[in-house]
């Protein structure tokens, strides 16, 4: 028998060109999304200089720019699975003139590409200019050996270029609950390790980033006497505020987690203002809503106001992959236009409700589920799934007059997306993707989902149904 389990790099050389384009190749879902979205980007102006909303770190006086450079989407030479170093170095230039001084990398990121791509973009200035940050990503058993996450810690450095760290970070802390923390930062001995180093200086501020269980992120906040946290890395945007519970059960609100940071003193950053995009690419009728109320805005620029606008937000990352995307959110933060109560009431009753009533797969396209041992492109799937059902356009009722047609465009655009050996039927239900999924989604029961919901289409049950009624 073939030994199913690949690894990470080959999944990516063998997978990675088609999972990057996943989410533009839902052929059979095609909406005027997309269209909006690009025209906002045609009528884009220049970005002001020296505009640039800054937040000071309480607890060293860090003038950090609200808008943080997020580097785990860099651009890929076309057609190829390199990383274009020139675009990338073009992008942070563009980022640095407009005031862009904070930079969030991980060895886990960029198919563990990322912190050379950084370093090499960032060396060209002086160490004072920039805040970097990265972190201990230590996910896999044989990383969490004190020897390895102690190489891995150093190894940031060098592929850095730099002789200390800004911002350190304890990466994705509460996936897997407290068994999983202790194996990777306390039996190991390597938390207490990073808080002699900032002691020593090589770490100027020690935090962690926190998705999963609340029992950890309340844990490690009961230890702020002992720890000191710099800052903590959380998720914070308009729906996520009030409905991340409710969306999932095992998911923790941001209004609690900002507001147990807020008691203490800590400073916030925050990761997924958009959702992983989604929160730039709302359902149609959505996006109207925000249109009629600002139509000079971009649809993602509410998202970034919204995620800006707490007092105790140090910075907002953001991972920007084309510059039209750092032109976009500059815009939101040269300076920032912090909303209204109004405003936010109305992201928060208004289209934060209407998206949970959607009731989509919370999916942010991260791939950290990836590589499926099996070989299942899971965030395609749940991907195409959500935007035909964002558009209207998922096959639900055989009355509908536009049923068939709906069928016929949601298996053509899902064998476009992802290729048959890929899609949900192929999945043993082994669950290994679901401990490394920041949203906390049942992964294999989603896949089950979709994969009966896909063989009913395919076999068109409801179609069948209909006809035998007209029959009888």
């Amino acid at each position: 028998m073939k030994d199913k389990n690949i690894s990470r790099r080959r999944f990516l050389k063998l997978f990675g060109a088609g999972a990057a384009t996943a989410t533009v190749a839902l052929t059979g879902c095609k909406s005027k999304a997309e269209e909006e979205i690009k025209d906002d980007y045609k009528k884009q102006v220049e970005p002001p200089t020296g505009k640039m909303t800054y937040r000071d770190n309480p607890k060293n006086k860090d003038h950090v720019s609200l808008l943080g450079y997020g580097m785990m989407r860099l651009p890929q030479i076309e057609g190829k699975e390199e990383y274009d170093q020139e675009m990338i170095n073009r992008q942070v230039d563009y980022a640095i003139e407009h005031g862009v001084n904070y930079f969030d990398t991980s060895p886990a990121y960029c198919r563990g590409q990322s912190e050379r791509c950084t370093g090499i973009a960032l060396h060209r200035y002086p160490r004072d200019k920039y805040f970097v940050a990265t972190k201990l990503s230590n996910f896999s058993p044989d990383t969490q050996t004190r020897e390895a996450s102690i190489e891995m810690y150093h190894n940031s450095m060098k592929e850095l270029q730099v002789d200390y760290i800004d911002y350190y970070l304890l990466h994705s802390i509460g996936g897997g609950g407290m068994d999983a923390f202790n194996a990777r930062y306390v039996n190991n001995g390597m938390l207490d390790y990073l808080v002699e180093e900032r002691k020593a200086g090589r770490i100027r501020n020690l935090g962690f980033s926190y998705h999963g269980d609340v029992n950890v992120f309340n844990y490690l906040l009961s230890m702020n006497d002992k720890y000191q946290w710099d800052f903590v890395q959380i998720e914070l945007n308009y729906l996520d505020w009030d409905f991340a519970n409710e969306i999932n059960s095992d998911n923790t609100d941001a209004s609690y987690l900002y507001a147990e940071l807020q008691k203490r003193g800590i400073p916030a950053v925050i990761m997924e203002p958009l959702l992983g995009g989604r929160l730039a690419n709302l359902p149609q009728f959505l996006m109207r809503e925000l249109k009629q109320r600002d139509p000079q805005k971009s649809v993602a620029s509410w998202a970034f106001r919204y995620a800006g606008t707490p007092e105790g937000v140090l910075t907002v990352l953001s991972g920007m992959t084309f510059m039209e995307h750092l032109k976009d959110n500059l815009l939101s933060y040269c300076p920032l236009q912090p909303l209204t109560a109004e405003e936010q009431e109305f992201l928060h009753a208004d289209i934060a409700r209407k998206l949970v009533g959607l009731q989509n797969i919370p999916c942010n396209d991260c791939k950290y589920c990836m590589p499926c041992p099996y070989g299942i492109d899971i965030p395609a799937i749940f991907v195409h799934y959500n935007k035909c059902k964002n558009e209207g356009l998922l096959p639900q009722d055989a009355q509908d007059p536009d049923y068939r047609r709906q069928r016929r465009n949601y298996l053509i655009g899902l064998d476009r997306t992802v290729p048959r050996l890929r899609q949900a039927d192929h999945c043993i239900q082994c669950g290994q993707c679901q401990p490394h999924c920041p949203q906390n989604i049942r992964i294999p029961r989603e896949l089950a989902r979709i994969s009966q919901f896909v063989e009913e289409l395919k076999q068109d049950t409801y179609g069948k149904e209909k006809e035998e009624e007209k029959e009888g």
